[in-house]
C-alpha cells in the first residue's frame, strides 16, 4: 500500500480528531500544491506518486464508514473488513451444518486466502475541484434593504510564470515562486449580495472560488457579512429600531412630527400624553425578509429639554410646577421602603 510508511492523516496533515470540513479543506489545499500538472520533468513523476497517495488518504477519511475502520485498525483496515465478513460467512455456513474452519494469522493472510490479493482499485483522476474562499464585507443597513454589488479583490495560487510549476530555474529553487512552483495572483469579481442578509453570516456564491485543476469544479465563495453599527439606525433581525426625540410639550400635548427612515423621512403622529421610552411602529419600514415580506420600523421615543428657555417659557414652566400633580416618585419610594423593611 501506498501509504505503508505515513498514514493518512500525516498526509492530509490534519489531527486524527479532523472534522469533515478540515479534511475536505486540507485535501484541496494540499491537491493544489502538489498536483501533477503544476510540475514537469522528474518533478512530475515525484508528485504523480504523492498525489495518488492524498487522493487514497482523502478516499478513506472522507467516507465516515471507512474512517471509522481505518481508525480501528489504520492500514490494515481493508483486510480487517474482509476478515470480519469471512468470519461471519464461515459462522454461517456451521450454522447451517458446514464446517467452521479456524481463522488464525495476520489479517494478510486471511485476505489472501479469501480474496485472492485483490487490492485497491486505481487511484481517481488527476481532476480537482477548486478550493472554496471566504473573505469579509462589509454593509450598512441601507445596503441591505436594497442589496449591493461590490467588487471582490481574491488572491489564488496560480502555476509560476519564471519556473513553470517545476520549482526549480537553471539547477536551483525558483525565487520567484520559493521552491513552490506557485504564486499568488490576484483578482477582482463583481458580486451580488442579496437584500435581507443577516450580520455576521455567509452568503455563497456558487462557483466564485477558486477554479479547478484539470475539468475540476470550482469552488465556491462565501461572503462573512457585517452590518455596521452606530448610525441613527439599529438592526434586530428584519426589524430596525431608531430613537426619535420630541419635546415635553409634544409628548403631553399629542404632535405630528417628522421621523427618519430607510428611504425618506415620513410624518408620524405622537399621542397625547406619551411617556419616555415608549415606541411607536411603522409597519413595513424595516428590512426584507427570506420570504420577500417586509420587517418594521420601531421608534423609541426620547423626551428632551431645551438647552434654553426663554422668559416667557420659564414662565409657563413656574405656572405648570403650581399646579397639582401627583408625584412621579412616589411609586420607586415605597418600593424602596418595602425592599429595605
Amino acid at each position: 500500500m501506498a501509504t505503508s510508511q505515513r498514514g493518512y492523516y500525516d498526509i492530509l496533515g490534519v489531527p486524527r480528531n479532523a472534522t469533515a470540513d478540515d479534511i475536505k479543506k486540507a485535501f484541496r489545499r494540499r491537491a493544489r500544491e502538489i498536483h501533477p500538472d503544476l510540475h514537469t520533468g522528474t518533478k512530475k513523476t515525484e508528485m504523480e506518486k504523492k498525489f495518488k497517495e492524498l487522493n487514497e488518504a482523502h478516499e478513506v477519511l472522507s467516507d465516515p464508514e471507512k474512517r471509522k475502520k481505518y481508525d480501528q485498525y489504520g492500514s490494515n483496515w481493508e483486510q480487517a473488513e474482509a476478515y470480519e465478513q469471512a468470519r461471519q460467512q464461515a459462522g454461517a455456513q456451521a450454522g447451517r451444518g458446514g464446517q467452521a474452519g479456524g481463522f488464525s494469522g495476520d489479517f494478510g493472510d486471511i485476505f489472501e486466502t479469501f480474496f485472492g490479493g485483490r487490492t485497491r482499485g486505481a487511484s481517481p483522476g488527476f481532476a480537482v475541484d477548486g478550493e472554496d474562499l471566504e473573505t469579509d464585507v462589509h454593509l450598512t443597513i441601507r445596503d441591505v434593504l436594497t442589496g449591493v454589488t461590490r467588487r471582490i479583490d481574491l488572491t489564488e495560487r496560480v502555476v509560476c510564470k519564471a519556473c513553470g510549476g517545476s520549482a526549480i530555474v537553471r539547477g536551483r529553487p525558483c525565487v520567484v515562486c520559493g521552491g513552490t512552483g506557485t504564486q499568488a495572483e490576484k483578482r477582482a469579481i463583481e458580486v451580488r449580495i442579496p437584500a435581507g442578509v443577516q450580520d455576521d453570516t455567509r452568503v455563497r456564491l456558487a462557483g466564485k472560488g477558486q477554479p479547478g485543476i484539470n475539468g475540476g469544479k470550482p469552488g465556491d465563495l462565501y461572503l462573512r457579512v457585517h452590518i455596521q453599527a452606530g448610525g441613527v439606525f439599529r438592526q434586530k433581525g428584519s426589524d430596525i429600531q431608531a430613537t426619535l426625540p420630541v419635546w415635553p410639550w409634544e409628548a403631553a400635548l399629542g404632535a405630528e412630527v417628522m421621523a427618519p427612515t430607510l428611504t425618506e423621512p415620513v410624518k408620524v403622529k405622537i399621542p397625547p400624553g406619551s411617556k419616555a421610552d415608549s415606541k411607536l411602529r411603522l409597519k413595513g419600514k424595516g428590512l426584507p425578509t427570506s420570504t420577500g415580506e417586509q420587517g418594521d420600523l420601531f421608534l423609541k421615543l426620547k423626551i428632551v429639554m431645551p438647552i434654553t428657555i426663554s422668559d416667557e417659557e420659564r414662565a409657563l414652566y413656574e405656572q405648570l410646577s403650581r399646579a397639582r400633580h401627583s408625584d412621579p416618585r412616589a411609586e420607586i419610594i415605597a418600593a424602596s421602603r418595602r425592599s429595605t423593611s
